[in-house]
């Protein structure tokens, strides 16, 4: 009996040290539910499967740790709908408009990298290929993403909502949709 248990301490032990290190790596200290929503990372989400926290204009991914912005740029989010029109815009204008956002909301807001801004893609979802309850107004079409695409440097990464998957060839001077996150 006193082996077992001891085996099971071991185990116990090893699972929280493993659990803080995932807290560590993404700033999550202090709250198991994060931690567990992390533990099994999904890639592609289907509606309503508790995978975000909902804050007004703002929501926060437990898979991935972020905090979303519920509205694309040129939107305004009002009564739980995004209302305007999505603005389109070059990786240079995206610069100046993460200027303005870090100034007027707070925090560090910038473009997410190919893989967060993939784990909003609802395979199971009509275009647009995302949670419409918690993303509401996503046009379907690309949306830009901070990541240069690495066979390709000259080009970026952008994840098509019309679709669901991510294309490596829009150069910096095209204009695209934008969703802006900020690490938590």
């Amino acid at each position: 009996m006193k082996r077992d248990s001891f085996k099971l301490g071991h185990i116990f032990g090893f699972l929280q040290r493993r659990a803080w290190l995932i807290c560590l790596s993404l700033g999550l200290f202090g709250n198991i539910g994060y931690v567990l929503a992390v533990a099994t990372p999904v890639h592609a989400q289907t509606p309503t499967n508790g995978a975000y926290i909902i804050k007004d204009d703002k929501v926060i991914d437990l898979r991935s740790g972020v905090e979303w912005l519920r509205c694309s740029l040129g939107q305004q989010f009002d009564e739980g709908d995004c209302t305007g029109e999505v603005l389109r815009l070059t990786q240079y204008e995206v610069a100046e408009a993460i200027r303005i956002a870090n100034r007027e909301l707070g925090g560090i807001w910038r473009l997410p990298t190919r893989k967060e801004l993939e784990f909003l893609v609802c395979k199971s979802c009509p275009a647009p290929k995302i949670d419409k309850s918690v993303f509401p107004g996503t046009v379907s079409e690309p949306y830009w993403t901070g990541q240069r695409n690495w066979i390709s440097p000259k080009n970026l990464w952008s994840v098509n909502f019309m679709t669901g998957h991510s294309y490596g060839r829009f150069f910096p001077y095209q204009r695209l949709a934008v969703r802006l996150v900020r690490t938590r």
